[in-house]
């Protein structure tokens, strides 16, 4: 897909030169489609989309181009070449509006660009899982979240979207994980199914404790998804469901950066920001700064991989008593970060080999230590061969 102007509209000429004021800032050096090829070495796309029917308020379907303004006035920290979509349009119902996400998304990722999606309504979450769907991966998808959207109602919507990629048939999803939940937000259902499913989840007090703790699932993850709902109102007045507790906005600059150092991630989006409530662009400025964030993580990726350059790793072998189990960690000499890996049938190897070595904390390989398997090789185990 050459022009994506059958699905988007590229950001006016007026405000082009509104956010090109200073030859030294993003909004100078940001390319502006036009339909031409996007050049080879494009490292970044940014892409809003116009999209509120499925959220409480109509105002986040303006949030892009309220970013837009913001993020064009900071100046990079890193050479990332980025490019600029243009906003997807609102299509006659909301799964129209998904299908033509998919369908940028999928050519993007394609062509080893990395999608930065401006929301609009979380539920387009929807569509960066169904471009991978498109593509036929196999991947892992993390929620920054105050909850799990899992509400059991037919329509669509921010607080029911992940039944419509839990429930998809064939499914492409391998891990879900949620990070920042908060207790008297989550409907126990939703808790049950997540330790059924084997899935991941760490809990705001925790990372608070612990920021780092986010770090490995942000690494195995494809997919981020950003609900601005999970950072506390006093950093972010402009939000769909205002609360008093979340994340801090230095700790959502970090997520963003960790999420964007990994050399696994593919997409990500940020979702329900509500610029009729914004006070003086206060939230608008964090997600400007949240992106910042992430493109200096693109910027220092180091293209890790313990398969094909072992020189470069330690290997450390823990046995686990009354078990049949050699763990297997691998720690990077390069940037001291720890893998561990799962063993999986022979007959499934096809299908789950990228996901047998899994990023890890070196809490884990000392709990191993400890005589103890950790949680995190037990849920990926069970998850292989369920």
């Amino acid at each position: 897909m050459k022009d994506f102007s059958i699905f988007c509209t590229p950001v006016s000429e007026q405000n082009q030169k509104e956010y090109s004021v200073s030859p030294k800032t993003l909004g100078s050096k940001v390319i502006f489609h036009k339909g031409e090829e996007i050049e080879k070495g494009t490292k970044v796309a940014f892409l809003g989309v116009k999209e509120s029917r499925g959220s409480s308020l109509i105002s986040v379907k303006d949030s892009p181009d309220a970013v837009r303004k913001q993020l064009y006035k900071l100046y990079p920290g890193v050479d990332v070449p980025c490019i600029d979509i243009g906003n997807i349009k609102g299509g006659e119902s909301p799964t129209d509006t998904l299908f033509a996400l998919t369908e940028v998304l999928s050519e993007l990722i394609r062509k080893d660009i990395i999608p930065v999606v401006i929301g609009g309504s979380q539920e387009l979450t929807v569509g960066m899982y169904k471009a991978f769907e498109k593509l036929e991966l196999i991947i892992n998808l993390t929620t920054v979240d105050r909850k799990i959207d899992f509400q059991s109602i037919n329509e669509t919507t921010s607080d029911s979207y992940l039944k419509d990629i839990l429930l998809a048939k064939p499914n492409y999803l391998f891990n879900y994980a949620n990070l920042g939940s908060q207790s008297y937000y989550l409907d126990p259902d939703n808790v049950t199914m997540m330790h059924k499913l084997f899935f991941d989840s760490k809990r705001l007090g925790e990372l608070q404790a612990n920021i780092e703790l986010a770090e490995p699932i942000l690494r195995n993850s494809n997919i981020v998804s950003i609900d601005l709902n999970s950072i506390r109102q006093s950093e972010v007045p402009g939000t769909s469901f205002a609360s008093p507790n979340g994340f801090f906005g230095n700790e959502a600059c970090q997520l963003a950066r960790y999420a964007g150092i990994s050399d696994k991630l593919n997409v990500i989006g940020f979702f329900e920001m509500t610029p009729e409530f914004d006070i003086q662009h206060q939230t608008a400025q964090l997600v400007a700064q949240m992106i910042w964030y992430f493109l200096d993580g693109v910027g220092s990726r180091k293209n890790e991989s313990p398969i094909s350059n072992s020189k470069y790793y330690i290997n450390y072998k823990v046995v686990i008593s009354n078990t049949e189990e050699e763990l297997i960690f691998i720690k990077s000499q390069k940037s001291g970060r720890w893998w561990m890996k799962i063993p999986y049938p022979p007959s499934k190897k096809r299908k789950y080999e990228r996901h047998h070595l899994v990023p890890c904390s070196y809490s884990d390989y000392e709990t191993a230590l400890k005589d103890e398997m950790p949680d995190l090789w037990i849920n990926t185990y069970n998850r292989i061969y369920s």
